[in-house]
C-alpha cells in the first residue's frame, strides 16, 4: 500500500510492520457512525494484501474507545422511506456494521484492541473481534441494546464466540456494564492494565512478539483457528497437515529453520520496514 486511504473518522498511521487506527470522533466517545464503519472496511480492504502490514492496532481518542452506534444515524434511518425493492434503511445500517466487524474478524492482520473509557455495543463488539485485546483502567465494557429496547443484533455471535454462551447471556439479557479487571476474567481482553503507563509496555511487548512470528506463517496460523468448529475435524486436520507440508516447504519455513540452527533471529525478526 503505497499511501494510506484519506478518512475523515479515522487517524492512520504507519510504523514499521504496524497500522495505528484511532477511532476520531471525540466529541461523541467515537460513536461509531456509517462513514466510519464504511472507512474501515476500506482501511481493512486495503491493507489485506499488503504484505508489510503485519498488525493492525485499532484505539479510540479522547480517552474513550468507542461507544456504540451513533444515535444521529439511527435518527437518520428512522426518518429514511424504503423505496420499493429497497431493504429497510434500519436493516442496511445494521447489517454494514455486521459486515465490518466481520471483515476485521477475518483479516489476516494481528489485530490489537486497545481499549480505554467506553467500550459500548459496536465498540464491544469490535474489541471481542480483536485478537489480542488490552484494557486501560478506565475501561468500561457492556451491552447495554436491550435497556435502550433494541436488540444487539450483529455483535452477539461474536461475544458469543469470544466468551461463550453462557457469559454471553448474562451481559446481554441483563444489559450489564462490567470494568476491566472482569471483562479479563470473562476473556473479553487478555490483560488488564493498572496505569497508562502499564498499557503502553503491554502494547510494546505485544508487537515484539508479532515482529518475531513469520507474516504468512501467522496468517495462515490465523484462517485455520478460524476454521476450528465449521468444519469436520478429520477434513480440517487433513486440509491443516497440506497448509503445514506447503509452510515448510516455503521461504519462511526454510528461513526459520536455517534462523533455528544459527542461532541468530529469522529475517522477518529484524525487519522494522
Amino acid at each position: 500500500m503505497e499511501s494510506l486511504p484519506h478518512c475523515e473518522t479515522l487517524l492512520l498511521e504507519k510504523q514499521g510492520p504496524t497500522l495505528f487506527v484511532t477511532i476520531n470522533r471525540p466529541d461523541v466517545r467515537n460513536a461509531m457512525s456509517l462513514q466510519m464503519v464504511a472507512e474501515l472496511s476500506t482501511v481493512f480492504s486495503e491493507i489485506e494484501s499488503d504484505l508489510q502490514i503485519r498488525a493492525v492496532v485499532v484505539r479510540g481518542s479522547g480517552g474513550h474507545f468507542c461507544a456504540g452506534g451513533d444515535i444521529k444515524d439511527m435518527a437518520g434511518a428512522r426518518s429514511q422511506k424504503s423505496a420499493e425493492g429497497e431493504a429497510d434503511p434500519f436493516y442496511r445500517l445494521n447489517r454494514a456494521f455486521g459486515q465490518m466487524i466481520q471483515q476485521v474478524n477475518e483479516s489476516s492482520k494481528v489485530v490489537i484492541a486497545i481499549t480505554e473509557g467506553a467500550v459500548m455495543g459496536g465498540g464491544f463488539g469490535l474489541a471481542c473481534v480483536s485478537d489480542v485485546a488490552l484494557a486501560g483502567p478506565t475501561s468500561k465494557f457492556g451491552m447495554p441494546e436491550t435497556s435502550l429496547g433494541v436488540i444487539p443484533a450483529q455483535i452477539a455471535p461474536f461475544v458469543v464466540e469470544r466468551i461463550g454462551l453462557t457469559q454471553a447471556r448474562r451481559l446481554a439479557l441483563l444489559g450489564l456494564r462490567i470494568n476491566a479487571d472482569e471483562a479479563c476474567r470473562l476473556g473479553i481482553v487478555h490483560q488488564a492494565a493498572e496505569s497508562e503507563n502499564e498499557l503502553e509496555e503491554m502494547l510494546t511487548q505485544v508487537l515484539d512478539r508479532i515482529r518475531h512470528c513469520a507474516p504468512v506463517a501467522t496468517a495462515e496460523t490465523k484462517a485455520l483457528l478460524h476454521r476450528v468448529g465449521h468444519e469436520a475435524m478429520s477434513g480440517l486436520l487433513d486440509s491443516a497437515a497440506e497448509k503445514f507440508a506447503e509452510a515448510i516447504r516455503g521461504s519462511e519455513g526454510a528461513e526459520g529453520t536455517m534462523a533455528f540452527m544459527q542461532k541468530r533471529p529469522p529475517a522477518w525478526a529484524e525487519s522494522n520496514e
